[in-house]
């Protein structure tokens, strides 16, 4: 049991996105870039991508810091970082790497990953973001 769990630890530290959905792991960038191609949401997903682009705060109801990532795919990611729950990056620069765990919602322009913070009423998996040193939950 203990080489089993030995086993799967190597392997997730091997490959840099992983999708949770039903209970069920999918490695890499290719799980988010079928779930695009199929139309897929409601997947926890865990990953890594560069800043491409800033975008303007959300205002509108709960606050959200905005931003595009790009996959080591290709794909781009929109992140929509609820900063009424968690902490605003202050320091996010293009050209920044991001480490994420959220939710993944399809769109045509890629997807948006969102609850990347926890949940104050404990009903969905708690999210983050990760820039430099510091976890944003």
């Amino acid at each position: 049991m203990k080489m089993l769990l030995w086993l799967l630890l190597c392997w997730q530290l091997t490959f840099p996105v992983l999708v949770r959905a039903e209970n069920a792991v999918v490695n890499t960038d290719a799980a988010l870039a079928q779930a695009f191609r199929s139309q897929q949401s409601n997947l926890q997903v865990e990953g890594v991508g560069v800043v491409i682009k800033l975008l303007p705060d959300d205002n509108r109801g709960s606050r959200h810091q905005r931003f595009l990532l790009r996959l080591n795919s290709g794909q781009t990611l929109l992140i929509a970082h609820n900063i009424d729950l968690a902490a605003k990056i202050d320091t996010l620069r293009v050209g920044d790497n991001v480490a994420f765990y959220g939710e993944y919602e399809w769109s045509h322009k890629g997807g948006t990953l969102h609850w990347t913070h926890h949940d104050p009423a404990g009903r969905h998996v708690a999210g983050w973001l990760k820039h430099g040193d510091r976890v944003y939950q």
